[in-house]
């Protein structure tokens, strides 16, 4: 189950590879198992701040491994992460294709890097199936509605310059440089306090669904909490003495 998902440490960054470049990444129960692994790794790590989801060889991902499917049903652990999210920042980065399954793992990602002609699509609807891991709950509020819609009803992929423009992909770049970007990306994220940076992400996150109101109540606990914390205390005095904050994610 190991070599299905790799793991490294870059700093304060998790980088996770889907490992099964021979498959196209697909999904089937090994491989959904340990990239749960993986994520529950970056959380319940301090000394990590974000993290970076990328597929081996030529594209992200394909969905789920119908092969596998076929023998053993729906892969173990897929819906489980399908619908976690992880409590720290995760990103995307995205070569070749994110299709299906494929791109519903990467919309549990909170920010997208992606290659130049890189193809993001839910085709299920032409093996008969319904993109049924988030894609068609996520699509609609990330893309224009009609976009979501003909891409749903289609099963025709838009291309990463697409995603761009519509505002999915935050980050668009050279075919062989989405790990690059994205470890930009996230070296970014890490400069700033591990607590503040997941309350953050938290506080965005809950705009869905959710009245003005109930933002200010649900951010009440997430706010005391961090004036409480020793990295409340940090970047202020490192601000007064004019170095880099030492952040210690308490």
């Amino acid at each position: 189950m190991a070599d299905e998902v790799l793991s490294e440490v870059r700093g304060r960054v998790l980088l996770i590879t889907l490992n099964r470049p021979d498959a196209r990444n697909a999904v089937n129960s090994a491989l959904a198992q340990a990239l749960l692994a993986a994520v529950e790794r970056l959380d319940e790590d301090k000394d990590l701040t974000a993290g970076i989801l990328t597929g081996a060889g030529r594209g992200f991902c394909s969905g789920m491994d119908l092969k596998a499917f076929a023998q053993e049903g729906f892969p173990r652990g897929f819906d489980r992460l399908l619908k976690r999210e992880s409590a720290k920042p995760l990103i995307a980065a995205i070569e070749g294709f994110a299709l299906a399954g494929g791109l519903e793992i990467a919309l549990t990602c909170d920010l997208l890097v992606a290659a130049r002609g890189a193809k993001l699509g839910i085709p299920e609807v032409s093996v008969g199936l319904l993109a049924a891991g988030g894609a068609l709950l996520r699509l609609p509020r990330q893309l224009p509605y009609g976009v979501a819609m003909e891409m749903a009803l289609t099963a025709q992929p838009i291309l990463a310059e697409q995603a761009h423009e519509y505002g999915l992909v935050s980050r668009l770049c050279e075919p062989g440089e989405a790990v690059d970007r994205a470890l930009e990306l996230a070296e970014l994220i890490t400069k700033n306090a591990p607590l503040a940076v997941a309350a953050s992400k938290q506080m965005i996150r809950a705009t869905q669904g959710r009245t003005e109101a109930e933002l200010w109540e649900f951010q009440l606990p997430l706010a005391a909490k961090l004036l409480n914390s020793k990295d409340a205390k940090e970047g202020p005095l490192a601000f007064i003495q004019k170095r880099a904050p030492n952040w210690q994610g308490e």
